[in-house]
């Protein structure tokens, strides 16, 4: 049976994870400030069924949590998701296998592909009300204005599906757009977007692009968006691989395109080359207001479709955590069999919330030789496209935890002298959204080597680091309880009582 949008909330509420609001609210900031209080805290994905100025429900903070990320996985720890990712690793490059295990691994991989496949409804719930031309009013929908500052209501969650006016080769983004009428709205894109190179390809050749947005789509559709692909290999086929069996697909009523069949809404239209609008300001994941963009394209949407009671579902990006980051957490799992794979030295990493999901990372190697840590960092940079506007890579040594600030601090701390172990590198291609660069889409990139120094990396003899005595450590354990201390539940740190204020 396809999985969608409604089944994964009936989950959410099964597991204690999904609170309904009756109360009125309004879209116009209330309801993103209800939202960033329950993430902030960790809290449920919501259900607000009485929005003003729409008939329809909106769920938010969907993916608010890991957890929630990798139960729309079909899995339900962070570590699970690295079995993905070494399936996946498979795909992404493959070789000749030099084992049997080996070729069976591959075998098993391909097979799953062939499950994956995606699958055409004739009849799909999207269809069950059709609005074209006229009747296409976009103000019915419960958009979102999330900060004060921001130009206009936003649409932020949904699938936008173009194809390839060359190979016919579709492409699947998730983007923000800003109303600008009842049947219109600007996009905003990076240049190296797959839709945006679509849309220059119908500009050479004198066409419109016809573009589908599926909202309200089974999360899982999204994380599939998300993540980085093969060579070639289309979304909706990855979406069947992360689901374990194919997607079920829709031809739209209006455009040759093709949506989730279960999807809750879709907006079908077109964008004409060069006409634009004026785009922003509006908040972004960076924690700041994005700046206007002059001449962001602008869709033209001629038809309407949805479900019988749709159900809306939306987010917004700003300072972490927001469920961008909760995102992000879940692909780096995802990501890691791919990336060692590709830098072999590389044992694991992690792109920490704090720094935007993707602008610092840090990474662990078993070390072998002098200038190997430099070497690691250059390679993470060009593995994966999503690693190329990561700001700042660190480092250290298989044994730090890398998800353990205190440790990786402790690491930076200990084992960097500034001017031997900092190697920036200036005037490289940049997320035109960071305000810290000199020059808009141009920024530098800094490494920083926290591992042990070897000869001739250092002259001086590197000290031996303190541990406990492994067989007093074992006694000790032993013992714990004889010490009256058995209630103390010493793995439950709380941060906040070593300085820190955590809230």
């Amino acid at each position: 049976m396809p999985r969608d949008l409604r089944g994964f909330l009936k989950l959410l509420e099964e597991r204690g994870q999904l609170r309904r609001i009756s109360a009125p609210v309004d879209p116009d900031l209330e309801v993103a400030e209800i939202a960033n209080r329950l993430l902030l805290a960790g809290g449920p994905a919501l259900l607000f069924e009485n929005v003003k100025g729409s008939d329809m429900p909106l769920a938010i903070n969907v993916m608010g949590t890991v957890e929630r990320v990798c139960w729309a996985m079909n899995m339900s720890q962070p570590v699970e998701l690295e079995t993905l990712g070494q399936k996946l690793a498979l795909l992404y490059q493959p070789r000749p296998p030099k084992k049997l295990s080996q070729a069976v691994d591959l075998g098993k991989a391909l097979f799953d592909v062939i499950k994956a496949k995606p699958l055409r409804d004739f009849l799909p719930p999207c269809h069950q009300v059709v609005l074209k031309d006229e009747a296409v009013d976009l103000t019915r929908l419960p958009l979102l204005r999330v900060y004060s500052g921001d130009a206009g209501k936003v649409l932020t969650l949904g699938l936008m599906i173009t194809k390839d006016p060359e190979n016919g080769i579709p492409n699947i983004g998730v983007y923000r757009l800003q109303l600008q009428s009842k049947n219109t709205m600007t996009v905003q894109w990076l240049s190296v977007r797959g839709c945006s190179r679509h849309l220059r390809k119908a500009a050479e050749r004198g066409q419109k692009l016809e573009v589908a947005i599926a909202l309200g789509v089974d999360p899982l559709l999204i994380m599939a968006a998300a993540t980085p692909l093969p060579i070639d290999m289309s979304e909706w086929l990855f979406a069947g691989l992360y689901g374990g069996q194919g997607i079920h697909l829709a031809k739209c009523k209006t455009v040759d395109l093709e949506v989730p069949a279960d999807s809750e809404i879709v907006l079908e239209g077109t964008i004409t080359p060069g006409e634009t609008a004026v785009d922003g300001p509006a908040g972004d994941h960076i924690g700041y207001y994005g700046g206007v963009n002059e001449q962001a394209p602008l869709i033209r949407f001629h038809c309407l479709t949805h479900r019988k009671n749709p159900i809306y579902m939306t987010t917004f990006s700003g300072r972490p955590p927001k469920e961008d980051a909760m995102m992000a957490i879940a692909l780096n799992r995802v990501y890691t069999p791919i990336l060692r794979q590709q830098v072999p030295e590389i044992q694991d990493f992690f792109l920490p919330m704090e720094g935007l999901s993707y602008k610092a990372a840090v990474l662990s190697i078993d070390k072998a030789y002098p200038g190997q840590a430099k070497r690691a960092a250059l390679a993470f940079w060009s593995a994966l496209p999503q690693f190329n506007y990561t700001k700042f890579v660190i480092v250290v040594d298989k044994d730090i935890n890398i998800r353990d600030p205190r440790q990786v601090m402790w690491a930076v701390t200990s084992k960097v002298d500034p001017a031997r172990d900092v190697f920036i590198l200036p005037n490289n291609p940049f997320d035109q959204l960071d305000f810290a660069t000199e020059k808009p889409g141009l920024g530098s990139r800094m490494g920083i080597d926290a591992t042990t120094k070897v000869f001739p990396e250092t002259d001086r003899p590197w000290s031996e680091e303190l541990k406990p005595d492994p067989d007093t450590a074992d006694r000790v354990d032993r013992r714990w309880a004889e010490y009256g201390l058995a209630d103390l539940k010493l793995g439950d740190v709380d941060a906040n009582l070593f300085g820190y204020d955590i809230h």
